[in-house]
């Protein structure tokens, strides 16, 4: 493969990893506020959230399937592209994408946490009214006594 081959499969790499970066970005976006709407607990707000994530991340992996071939070309020809300029530049950006990628996950983490967290107090809450429901129902027992036949109508029957 000739350089200028090696420098054009390079620059569709960059040009990949760009538009990767962007959609990385709206990534990070979402997940901070859709774990703002956890802590919230506006769950109308996180469903519309997790929709508009779902479609970028759709977005993110079908450019990642895209990228794959050139990628993979790159790898083997990877001796003539690390003394490319261009090659530098391209590990940085992939560096960065990592470092997104594990920045989403991180708030992804927080905002599971949070969900559990709400789930434990739904839970709680749960549990308390159904004490109280049966501590009620033993206390109106004990305020209204079973009715008993009319003895009266019996007598006279």
């Amino acid at each position: 493969m000739t350089r200028n081959d090696v420098e054009q499969l390079l620059a569709q790499y960059r040009a990949g990893l760009e538009a990767e970066m962007l959609l990385l970005r709206q990534l990070s976006t979402l997940a901070q506020r859709q774990k703002a709407s956890t802590e919230s607990r506006n769950f109308e707000q996180l469903a519309a959230e997790s929709d508009e994530r779902d479609r970028v991340t759709r977005s993110l992996v079908t450019l990642e399937d895209g990228l794959a071939d050139v990628r993979h070309r790159l790898a083997a020809v990877k001796a003539q592209a690390i003394a490319l300029p261009a090659y530098d530049l391209v590990v940085a950006m992939r560096q960065e994408a990592a470092e997104l990628v594990s920045s989403v996950l991180s708030v992804d983490q927080e905002s599971l946490k949070s969900l559990a967290d709400a789930e434990m107090a739904r839970r709680a809450a749960m549990a308390s009214l159904e004490k109280g429901e049966t501590t009620l129902a033993a206390y109106r027992k004990v305020l209204t006594p079973p009715v008993e036949h009319a003895a009266l109508v019996d007598r006279r029957g």
